[in-house]
This record gives C-alpha cells, sequence and structure tokens, in this order.
C-alpha cells in the first residue's frame, strides 16, 4: 500500500511540475538553437521580436518554416518563449531551417499586444504584420531559400497564419493550421460567429494550399466549430483540407506539441509537400539524439545505477507515465523526470541538476534505455583521443 501511493504521490508532483520551468530550459545543440531580436515595423514604430531560428548543418540555402505561437491564458509579456520543438525537429531532419518569432507584446519581445476585442479577424491581420516582419528578415539570409517557404500556426498563431496566408505573399508554398482561431470569452461578444466571419474572409482572398488540423476533444474549438470555420473558408473556393482526427489524449488543441502527434500530422502534410515539389525526405541526424543501448531492460528499476530504494520506486512511476518522457540520473543519486508536452530530455535534465552537484545524465528516453555505463563511456571518450 505504501509503495502504491508513493507512485501516485510521484504522479500527481509529475504532473504539476510539467507546464514550466522557471528557470531557463539549455538550448537544444541538435537544432543548432538561436535567439536572435528581428525588426518589425518602422520608424518611431518598430520594435524588436524575440526569435527563435533552428538550422540544419551547412551553409543552406535552407527551405524555410515559419512558426507562429499561440497565446495562453494571462498576460502575453508573461508568456514564455515558444520553442516548437517537436515540430522543428520534423522540418529540420529534412533540411529545413525554422523561425518562430514571438509577436508584439509576448515574452520579451517589444510592443504592446493587439487586441482587438471581438474583431477577431482585424486581431489576426495585426499579428500577420509580424509574421511578416519575420518573412522579410528570412528573405535576407543567404541559409534560406527564399522561393520555398511554409508558414504554420497553433491556436491563436494558426489564426494568425490563415490572416497572413490572405496576403498572398510570392514565396509561401503552403499553410499549415493546427487548432487555429481566439477565443474571446467577454460579455457580448459572439466570438464564435466572429470566427467563422474571419475565416470566410480570408478565404475569400487566399491563393496558397492549406491543411487545417482539428481535434474531436480539442477545449477551445469543438469539431461543429471547426468544420464550420472550413465551410466558411472554403466557400469562395479557397484549396483548404480539414484533418478531423478525432480525440488525442486529455485534449486535441496541444496534439501539435507532442511527439505523438506527429502520426497524424506528418502524413498528411508529407503529401502536400510532395505535390508542391518540397523536400520530405529525412536528410539530416540531430547531433544530440540519443540511441537505444543495451544496457538493461526498460522496465528493471534494480538495474538503473546510483539510485536508492525511493528513487528506484520514483523511477517505477516514471515508468507509468504517458509519452514522450525521459528519465535521468546522476552520479550523486539525484533524479529528474518529465512527461508530455515538448522538451522533456531537457526538461529532466534541468529537474535532476537542481538537487545534484554532479552533472546529470539522462537514462531513459520513451521506451527505451539510453545509458552507457561509466566504464564504457570513459572507455569511447579515451578511444577518441588516440
Amino acid at each position: 500500500m505504501k509503495k502504491k501511493i508513493s507512485i501516485a504521490l510521484l504522479v500527481a508532483f509529475c504532473m504539476c511540475q510539467v507546464p514550466a520551468f522557471s528557470a531557463e530550459l539549455p538550448w537544444n545543440k541538435g537544432l543548432r538553437e538561436e535567439v536572435v531580436m528581428i525588426p518589425s515595423g518602422t520608424g518611431m514604430f518598430s520594435v524588436k521580436l524575440e526569435t527563435t531560428i533552428y538550422k540544419p548543418p551547412g551553409d543552406g540555402p535552407f527551405p524555410l518554416l515559419i512558426m507562429n505561437h499561440g497565446k495562453a491564458p494571462g498576460i502575453p509579456a508573461f508568456q514564455l518563449r515558444y520553442r516548437g520543438i517537436s515540430i522543428s525537429n520534423e522540418f529540420v531532419r529534412r533540411g529545413y531551417a525554422v523561425i518562430i518569432p514571438m509577436r508584439k507584446g509576448f515574452s520579451k519581445s517589444g510592443g504592446l499586444y493587439v487586441d482587438g476585442g471581438c474583431n477577431i479577424g482585424g486581431n489576426g491581420d495585426a499579428q500577420a504584420d509580424d509574421v511578416q516582419a519575420a518573412l522579410d528578415y528570412a528573405i535576407r539570409q543567404p541559409w534560406v531559400d527564399k522561393e520555398n517557404v511554409i508558414i504554420m500556426g497553433q491556436s491563436h498563431g494558426g489564426l494568425t497564419t490563415m490572416a497572413f496566408g490572405a496576403r498572398n505573399p510570392p514565396h509561401v508554398k503552403a499553410l499549415l493550421n493546427f487548432a487555429g482561431g481566439l477565443r474571446y470569452d467577454m460579455l457580448g461578444c459572439g466570438w464564435k460567429p466572429a470566427l467563422i466571419d474571419a475565416f470566410e474572409r480570408y478565404g475569400k482572398a487566399t491563393h496558397i494550399p492549406s491543411l487545417w488540423f482539428y481535434g474531436e476533444n480539442d477545449s477551445y474549438f469543438n469539431p461543429e466549430l471547426a468544420r464550420k470555420m472550413h465551410e466558411a473558408y472554403i466557400r469562395s473556393g479557397a484549396d483548404a483540407r480539414l484533418i478531423a482526427y478525432g480525440p488525442f489524449k486529455n485534449d486535441s488543441h496541444g496534439m501539435s506539441g507532442s511527439r505523438d502527434g506527429v502520426a497524424i500530422w506528418w502524413p498528411e502534410t508529407e503529401a502536400l509537400l510532395k505535390r508542391l515539389g518540397l523536400p520530405t525526405e529525412k536528410t539530416v541526424v540531430l547531433a544530440d539524439e540519443l540511441p537505444k543501448t543495451d544496457f538493461a531492460k526498460l522496465e528493471d528499476s534494480a538495474a538503473v545505477p546510483y539510485l536508492d530504494q525511493k528513487k528506484r520506486e520514483h523511477y517505477e512511476g516514471f515508468l507509468k507515465l504517458a509519452l514522450p518522457r525521459a528519465f535521468a540520473i546522476s552520479s550523486s543519486g539525484a533524479t529528474g523526470w518529465s512527461s508530455t508536452g515538448e522538451n522533456t530530455t531537457e526538461r529532466a535534465l534541468l529537474q535532476c541538476q537542481k538537487y545534484s552537484k554532479d552533472a546529470c545524465r539522462l537514462y531513459a528516453i520513451d521506451q527505451n534505455v539510453v545509458w552507457i555505463d561509466d566504464k564504457q563511456n570513459n572507455s569511447d571518450k579515451s578511444a577518441a583521443l588516440h
């Protein structure tokens, strides 16, 4: 009974820790992550946008994905920088560069968030100005193939993407809309009709093909609303395909941020990219991807080094958590774990490191043990020096 209670408490604690850490997560070396401040606007109205960049190895030019983030509840300036690791992994593996601008008023970007109230279409138009700024920056970079650009967005970023698509920028080949929209729960605002009207207006002007992904258990936009938005968008002949993919975990609104979601969105995306003559084959091996090892079976908690009995119970609890997940350990016996969402490996390492003066390393990722024992690790390092 005591063991069952310990595991239950572990799972509850882990779930509480998942949403965010106050500390900055380490940058993703495999994706060659960097952050730059790019200009948006001109003259006295110019501000700088905090922008994440991922690139494959080499000088390019690379086809480009511009990703647009959603809007979390609360004050936009307190929203953390959106990194989009799961989607970025898939595109960088296929030779794409990725740019993710934080729009005005979000995170460390300058300016104020443009809140159009119940004018949801106008809100999308205003947000699209920052996508234009990101595109203007991108096409000036020698490492960007400016003729092959994809725009993608999730939630508020999906609305932003479709608003930007209505401008028909000549460099953009496709639009990807993941649960796009904006929910405005204010007295007197009929936000659902306003959202449908916004998509209808965008669809009348847009000539760029798009894919729409909406799940059955989306907590913001239910299947009926998604269908009405799509019908309004294509009413004037816009090329847009709705993928109504059914339920996904606890809330399909976050499907795009999960590695498990790749199996849903990539096959449809791959088909569209092939149709447009864009790359779809994996050509890049990410530098920090850890291979499965034969150190031990995943379920063998007794094989995990450095842990006392209490920490082994932590590991047994970890094995019950949903994918994606990661478990980290240190030689001093510290542990860290993370489940669901993005950056699971980084979050596990960060949690472990909080309780250890020794370096933490990953023991397990998803269904695989990735640990190399210290004797073999030191042997490999010695061989590399000779």
